[in-house]
């Protein structure tokens, strides 16, 4: 019985096997379902399929002649779909850039394997793929190929990693034991995910924060309910209770919205941004705005913004007045 497949990938197979049966007249029908990876049953409902398709006008010299009766595979009056399909430009571009994009990544074990894939596939896709040449990949965090390597063999390993990391929004470096889940890249930026012993729960770690990484001799298995989180809309997910802050940014200020989870950010002709977070706790924020002085301003919520303003009044106490005597 013939499988049960959308129109679309039946129709993505019909056009493979047109030209790929006409240059194998003769062929085995169970050896032409072995190489196209389908049942007997499927190829035989294909060229049933075949033998009332054509090109206009619906006369017989139009149609597709197709035979299998005998066991074996003829293919006539097929000579318009009888060459192999080539890559359009965008398919070329992508597969291209998706291939020089692995060969960028640091520390990879098969590199030879990816620059031959590479050649080959420039060779194939001739001038679709010239538009290729004027895309350039830049990853944008510079992580050591050791620290990357150090991670992935762990992973493979299933062994417990000991890191030194840094946060940022505290501004310290912190002890932590890790089971490691996967090694990802997202946004520019290499993760690390895994069962972190110190929180007690699953988190992401930036490697461009990791100080240093050890593997341990102990098993590094994450506990059972331990579940990788959905990158597929990005690495910040806000969730329902978060709080959502307005912060406008000079442009000396502007990396931190390459540093920090923000929502959205909008740039005006004087190079201001303006950017909206979403977050649990306004505390590592509040710390932020004092961090970065007249280079932001809160402007939502006023609440925040009153801390802000209250702990720079209080910052500012602290100093003997005449030390602003001028």
């Amino acid at each position: 019985m013939a499988t049960q497949e959308s129109a679309t990938a039946r129709l993505g197979r019909l056009l493979t096997m047109v030209p790929w049966l006409v240059n194998r007249q003769g062929i085995d029908i169970a050896e032409a379902a072995q190489e196209l990876g389908v049942s007997t049953e499927q190829v035989e409902a294909d060229l049933a399929l075949l033998f009332v398709c054509g090109t206009p006008g619906h006369l017989p010299d139009d149609l597709i002649e197709a035979e299998w009766e005998q066991g074996r595979v003829f293919l006539r009056n097929a000579d318009t779909i009888a060459r192999p399909l080539r890559l359009g430009l965008d398919e070329a571009t992508a597969l291209i850039v998706g291939l020089r994009a692995l060969a960028a990544v640091p520390g990879l074990d098969e590199r030879d394997a990816v620059d031959r894939a590479l050649a080959k596939l420039v060779e194939a896709a001739g001038d679709s793929g010239a538009a290729s040449d004027r895309v350039r990949i830049a990853l944008e965090s510079e992580v050591p190929s050791d620290t990357l390597t150090t991670m992935r063999a762990a992973v493979a390993g299933h062994k417990r990693l000991h890191l030194r990391y840094v946060v940022p929004s505290r501004d310290e470096t912190t002890e932590r034991d890790v089971d490691p889940m996967r090694v990802v890249s997202l946004d520019g930026n290499w993760y690390l995910e895994g069962w972190c012993h110190r929180a007690t729960d699953v988190r992401l770690f930036r490697l461009d924060r990791v100080a240093s990484v050890e593997i341990l001799d102990v098993d590094g298995t994450p506990p059972t309910d331990a579940r990788p989180r959905d990158l597929g809309s990005g690495l910040f997910t806000p969730g329902p209770d978060d709080l959502t802050a307005v912060v406008e940014l000079s442009p000396d200020a502007a990396w931190v919205v390459d540093y920090y989870p923000v929502d959205t950010v909008e740039r005006d002709d004087d190079g201001l941004l303006t950017a909206t977070f979403r977050t649990a706790d306004l505390r590592w924020l509040r710390q932020l705005m004092w961090r970065l002085g007249e280079s932001a301003r809160v402007l939502e919520p006023a609440t925040l913004r009153a801390e802000v303003a209250d702990g720079a009044r209080a910052a500012l106490a602290a100093y003997p007045s005449a030390a602003y005597d001028t």
